[in-house]
């Protein structure tokens, strides 16, 4: 069985781009917001599937907070301002 070599440059960069975007969107419980409407929220604002948005709601509600999203600060602040904006406690983190 012959093993093939792929550079590892390109895949190292990737990864090194993907990680060092160190910034995480917090989603903070509160008494106001419905489990739908924080789900619906993370689908539209942070494009999750239903399923992931659900886990979040019920880790935030549970945990009281949740990563809901990680990236680079300029990628996170319009994301962020939309949910604050839906009535949501998050913040840049």
């Amino acid at each position: 069985m012959a093993m093939h070599s792929f550079p590892q440059t390109e895949t190292q960069e990737v990864l090194e781009t993907k990680t060092s975007d160190g910034f995480n969107i917090v989603l903070f419980n509160d008494d106001v917001n419905t489990f739908d409407w924080v789900i619906h929220s993370l689908v539209e604002v942070c494009e999750h599937q239903p399923e992931q948005a659900e886990q979040c709601a019920y880790i935030v509600h549970y945990r009281g907070k949740c990563d809901v999203k990680k990236g680079s600060y300029e990628e996170l602040e319009p994301q962020c301002s939309a949910l604050l904006e839906r009535g949501l406690s998050a913040e840049i983190q």
